[in-house]
């Protein structure tokens, strides 16, 4: 170009590039939006700070809707905006910069003539550029610069002309970089400024809402279930979401159609293909395609993938291109869900065979690595069950199909191990599989396979001998074996010295497991404090998520001994506290034993809160287990009975106790309880011969027992040989107060009966005392009618008061007499309501009452409304003063 004689300066505009081509104008164009087209107005909010600061960059992958996004920003300005799509061309500086002058003059922003034009393509005057920021810079007005598809220029040169520009503009220049990758700019400088405005492409994609609201845009109304599968699936994707809007509309059902979208086989498998890979180099292009069978990957497994040397910079320099590689931190990389999909079905067009030679080799290296759940993936995906079965066992994992974390994806993923697998390996974790689902049928005949397999084997596979020690315990308490279960857990400890110290610490759960395991047998065969020894230990683990379950199931096996000695108290405790750690750790009731909603549900019957019990067994009932060990089916069914027993249905009271539990060897305390239940269930019908019968041949095995028998001889009218019963129980037994408030009510009905009143009151009042701390309503209702005179006057009225009399819904023990105090006119507060009134009343925080009782905090927060309802208040201190004028507190 020739420069003007009267200025010295290249002319204004020829409308040719420095080479002599034309310039093609529609670079200068503001794209189109087009129909169907969403205004997102958090991110045009978010791009009004543009006008703020010198530099905005937008960067995201191809398809993200960067483009349409500022160009609906840059509509709605009122002052004109500069655009221009950048080129590959665009390299040359003068060519750049050409295209750039014409596109303010373009714009309508007038460019002084002393600026000029760059005459050279390879080069541009530095007084082109030092015109261009001052004239920027003197006008009272800024200018926005929007640069489109930023990231194809790729000059270093042109990225330091332009930051020269830009710094020396001033107020003058608001830059707009519309990019996939990171310019060669100094962003640093500017993010430490504050000079900086970014939008990327988490910010880029889509919400849920949004997405709902595009493809409603395009005619496409889906559920809220289905838009968020959508939108997880495509993470949002701007371009996914569209296309497969257009593509829904064509069919007959668009809510089939999404649910079943084959990206591989659809107009986004054409973009990505087109816009992503096949812009890469040939060997980029069979790195993405090996890697696609990857949920993540680093550089070292890349390399074993692609036997070359070089992933680390090409897997960073595609995650600064915005190539759908997304980095996540620690040298780590993943595809995007839909890019991997597609390149996996391009791989196996382009090389049949080879996925699963890449996945096996990927399976290896991942366990050498230590990722053994990824490794168990891909040797399931690579159809190799032996590696994937001997993995599973020899790194002691077979745990993890219990514990509730990963056991449902593992049992998925085990589900479909082919039939032809077989060795030791493989059976243990179909025999773990099928136990795990309390399936002795199947379990069982797996479990003896392995064990036949494995004998002899000497100890060079000590984790897999361990394993099998596991699943021996575990079938030893399903069974009802504890002998069984005793030689299970001295072979797990013989075995220990022979497991790598590694994996023993990195599996605590195994240990815990058999412990719990063990544990339950000793409290199956009535050894309650040896039972109590080992599950003690693993409920006092401090270990994580990975222990959560085995705590859970030994605080309640703990729970339930602390019943059966008749200690509702401490029995509560743990039962809330195991039942802390499922809602802690979200653990599926149906991956443990269940027990603690059994004890509370018993606990609540003690105290005669029997809708609240009814609500905890049918919940059980729903959400447990498809079979039971025999600790939990005679729990279930005794806490059963004696709840049908207080509804006053004696008769399938009675058909509970009669019920069997299948075990190898019969419990001396479930068969005890069942003499209790129907015992009373006899008297309750009037037949205490019968109850006698029933209850004396276990009369001497405990506190609990012969407390029964004696009821069953004073209901028979045999007073002396109730008294004599009475006086000689046994020295050893130390029961909780369910108990000892029972036997002192018997001992007070053979003094009333004797004619010895002054003993009877006294031994009722010690009674109520007794009763009181822990509510136990159901020994008192339980008594019978000689009980309802003593209780209506003086002393023990006052002791009766507030917690066993006047309770609205229920009969009371008393009679009804004219000087009997009136009925509250709020409805009871429940045994839990009043344990935390009383943490209220000590003015503690809602935080402070849910760590005291071992409950989240939302519980906390249920209870309070539960008791400002039933006090008719509507504030803390209300509520305290209200407890306190009716005796509550």
């Amino acid at each position: 170009m020739a420069t003007t004689a009267e200025t010295g300066a290249e002319p204004a505009s020829t409308g040719a590039d420095p080479t002599g081509d034309p310039m093609l104008r529609t670079r200068f164009a503001l794209p189109k939006r087009p129909a169907g087209f969403l205004r997102r107005t958090r991110l045009v909010s978010h791009l009004d700070q543009a006008l703020t600061t010198p530099l905005t960059m937008v960067n995201g992958p191809a398809g993200a809707g960067k483009t349409l996004l500022v160009a609906d920003w840059a509509a709605g300005l009122p002052e004109p905006v500069v655009w221009l799509t950048a080129d590959p061309a665009d390299q040359a500086p003068g060519i750049f910069w050409a295209y750039l002058l014409e596109a303010l003059r373009a714009a309508g922003v007038p460019v002084a003539g002393e600026v000029g034009c760059p005459a050279e393509a390879g080069r541009v005057d530095r007084r082109t550029l030092t015109r261009l920021a001052a004239d920027l810079e003197s006008r009272d007005h800024t200018t926005v610069v929007v640069l489109d598809e930023f990231d194809r220029v790729t000059s270093p040169e042109i990225a330091e002309q332009l930051q020269f520009v830009l710094h020396h503009a001033g107020r003058g220049l608001r830059l707009v970089l519309v990019t996939r990758t990171e310019p060669l700019l100094p962003l640093h400088r500017y993010r430490a400024s504050g000079e900086m405005t970014e939008i990327r492409d988490a910010e880029l994609a889509f919400t849920a809402g949004e997405a709902a609201e595009l493809l409603s845009r395009h005619g496409l109304h889906l559920n809220h279930s289905a838009v968020r599968a959508l939108v997880d699936r495509t993470q949002g994707w701007a371009a996914g979401l569209r296309l497969c809007a257009l593509a829904a509309r064509q069919v007959a059902d668009p809510h089939l159609y999404v649910k079943q979208f084959e990206a591989d086989h659809s107009a986004v498998a054409d973009f990505l293909l087109a816009e992503v890979l096949d812009r890469q180099p040939p060997g980029t292009q069979d790195l993405l395609l090996r890697i696609s069978v990857l949920d993540r990957c680093c550089p070292d497994l890349v390399n074993a993938l692609t036997l070359r040397t070089d992933a680390e910079p090409v897997l960073a320099a595609l995650h600064r291109e915005n190539a759908f590689v997304q980095y996540l931190g620690h040298s780590w990389y993943g595809l995007h869900p839909l890019f991997a999909e597609i390149l996996r079905a391009h791989l196996r067009e382009r090389r049949p065979g080879l996925e699963p030679e890449l996945r096996g080799r990927a399976a290896r290296w991942l366990r050498r690595s230590g990722a053994l759940h990824e490794a168990l993936v891909q040797g399931a995906a690579a159809d190799d069950w032996e590696f994937t079965a001997d993995a599973f066992v020899d790194d002691l994992a077979i745990g993890q199909l219990f514990t509730g974390l990963h056991s449902e994806e593992l049992s998925a993923l085990f589900a479909r191990m082919s039939p032809e697998t077989t060795g030791p390996a493989p059976d243990l974790v179909r025999a773990a599989r099928e136990l795990a689902h309390h399936d002795l049928e199947h379990g069982l005949p797996h479990l003896r396979r392995a064990g036949q397999a494995l004998d002899g084997n000497g100890r060079d596979r000590a984790p897999v001998l361990l394993g099998r020690a596991l699943l021996e315990a575990l079938a030893a308490r399903m069974t009802g074996s504890p002998d069984r279960a005793e030689r299970a857990v001295e072979e797990a400890r013989a075995l220990r010295q022979d497991v790598p110290a590694q994996l023993l610490e990195n599996h605590p759960e195994v240990t815990a497991l058999l412990l719990t395991h063990l544990g339950s047998a000793r409290l199956w065969a009535g050894r309650f404090d040896d039972a109590r020894d080992v599950l003690s230990a693993v409920a006092g683990h401090p270990g994580a998520a990975a222990m959560a379950l085995p705590r859970w199931e030994a605080l309640g096996h703990l729970a339930l001994i602390d019943h059966l000695n008749g200690r509702p108290g401490p029995a509560e405790h743990k039962a809330l506290a195991a039942a802390g750690q499922a809602e802690r750790y979200s653990l599926p009731p149906q991956a443990g034993s269940g027990l603690a909603p059994l004890v509370l549900a018993a606990v609540l019957i003690d105290r005669d809160e029997l809708d609240d019990a009814q609500a905890l067994l049918d919940a059980a009932a729903v959400s447990g287990p498809l079979g039971d060990d025999p600790v939990t089916e005679a729990g279930r069914t005794l806490t059963r009975g004696r709840l049908l027993l207080a509804r006053g249905d004696a008769r399938a009271a009675l058909a509970a106790a009669d019920a069997s539990v299948p075990a190898a060897v019969s419990s001396p305390w479930a068969e005890d309880h069942a003499a209790l239940l129907a015992s009373a269930a006899h008297l309750a019908q009037g037949h205490p011969e019968a109850a006698r019968e029933v209850v004396e041949r276990v009369a001497h095995h405990g506190t609990a027992c012969a407390v029964e028998a004696a009821r069953a001889r004073l209901a028979a009218g045999r007073v002396e040989g109730a008294l004599d019963k009475i006086a000689n129980l046994p020295e050893d037994d130390r029961p909780g107060p369910a108990v000892t408030v029972r036997a002192t009510l018997v001992r007070a009905q053979a003094a009333h009966e004797s004619g010895d009143p002054v003993t009877a009151r006294r031994l009722v009042a010690q009674a109520l005392l007794d009763g009181r701390r822990g509510h136990l309503r159901r020994p008192f209702l339980e008594a019978g009618p000689w009980l309802r005179p003593l209780l209506s006057t003086g002393r023990l009225r006052e002791l009766a008061a507030g917690w066993l009399l006047s309770r609205p819904g229920h009969q009371d023990p008393g009679p009804a007499t004219p000087d009997r105090p009136p009925v509250l006119v709020v409805e009871e507060l429940s045994a839990r309501e009043g344990d935390v009134l009383r943490l209220l009343a000590e003015m503690r925080s809602t935080e402070e009452i849910a760590a005291g009782l071992h409950v989240s905090v939302n519980t906390v927060k249920t209870h309070l409304k539960s008791i400002y309802r039933k006090l008719a208040v509507s504030r803390r201190s209300d509520a305290v003063r209200r407890a306190r004028e009716r005796r509550l507190l």
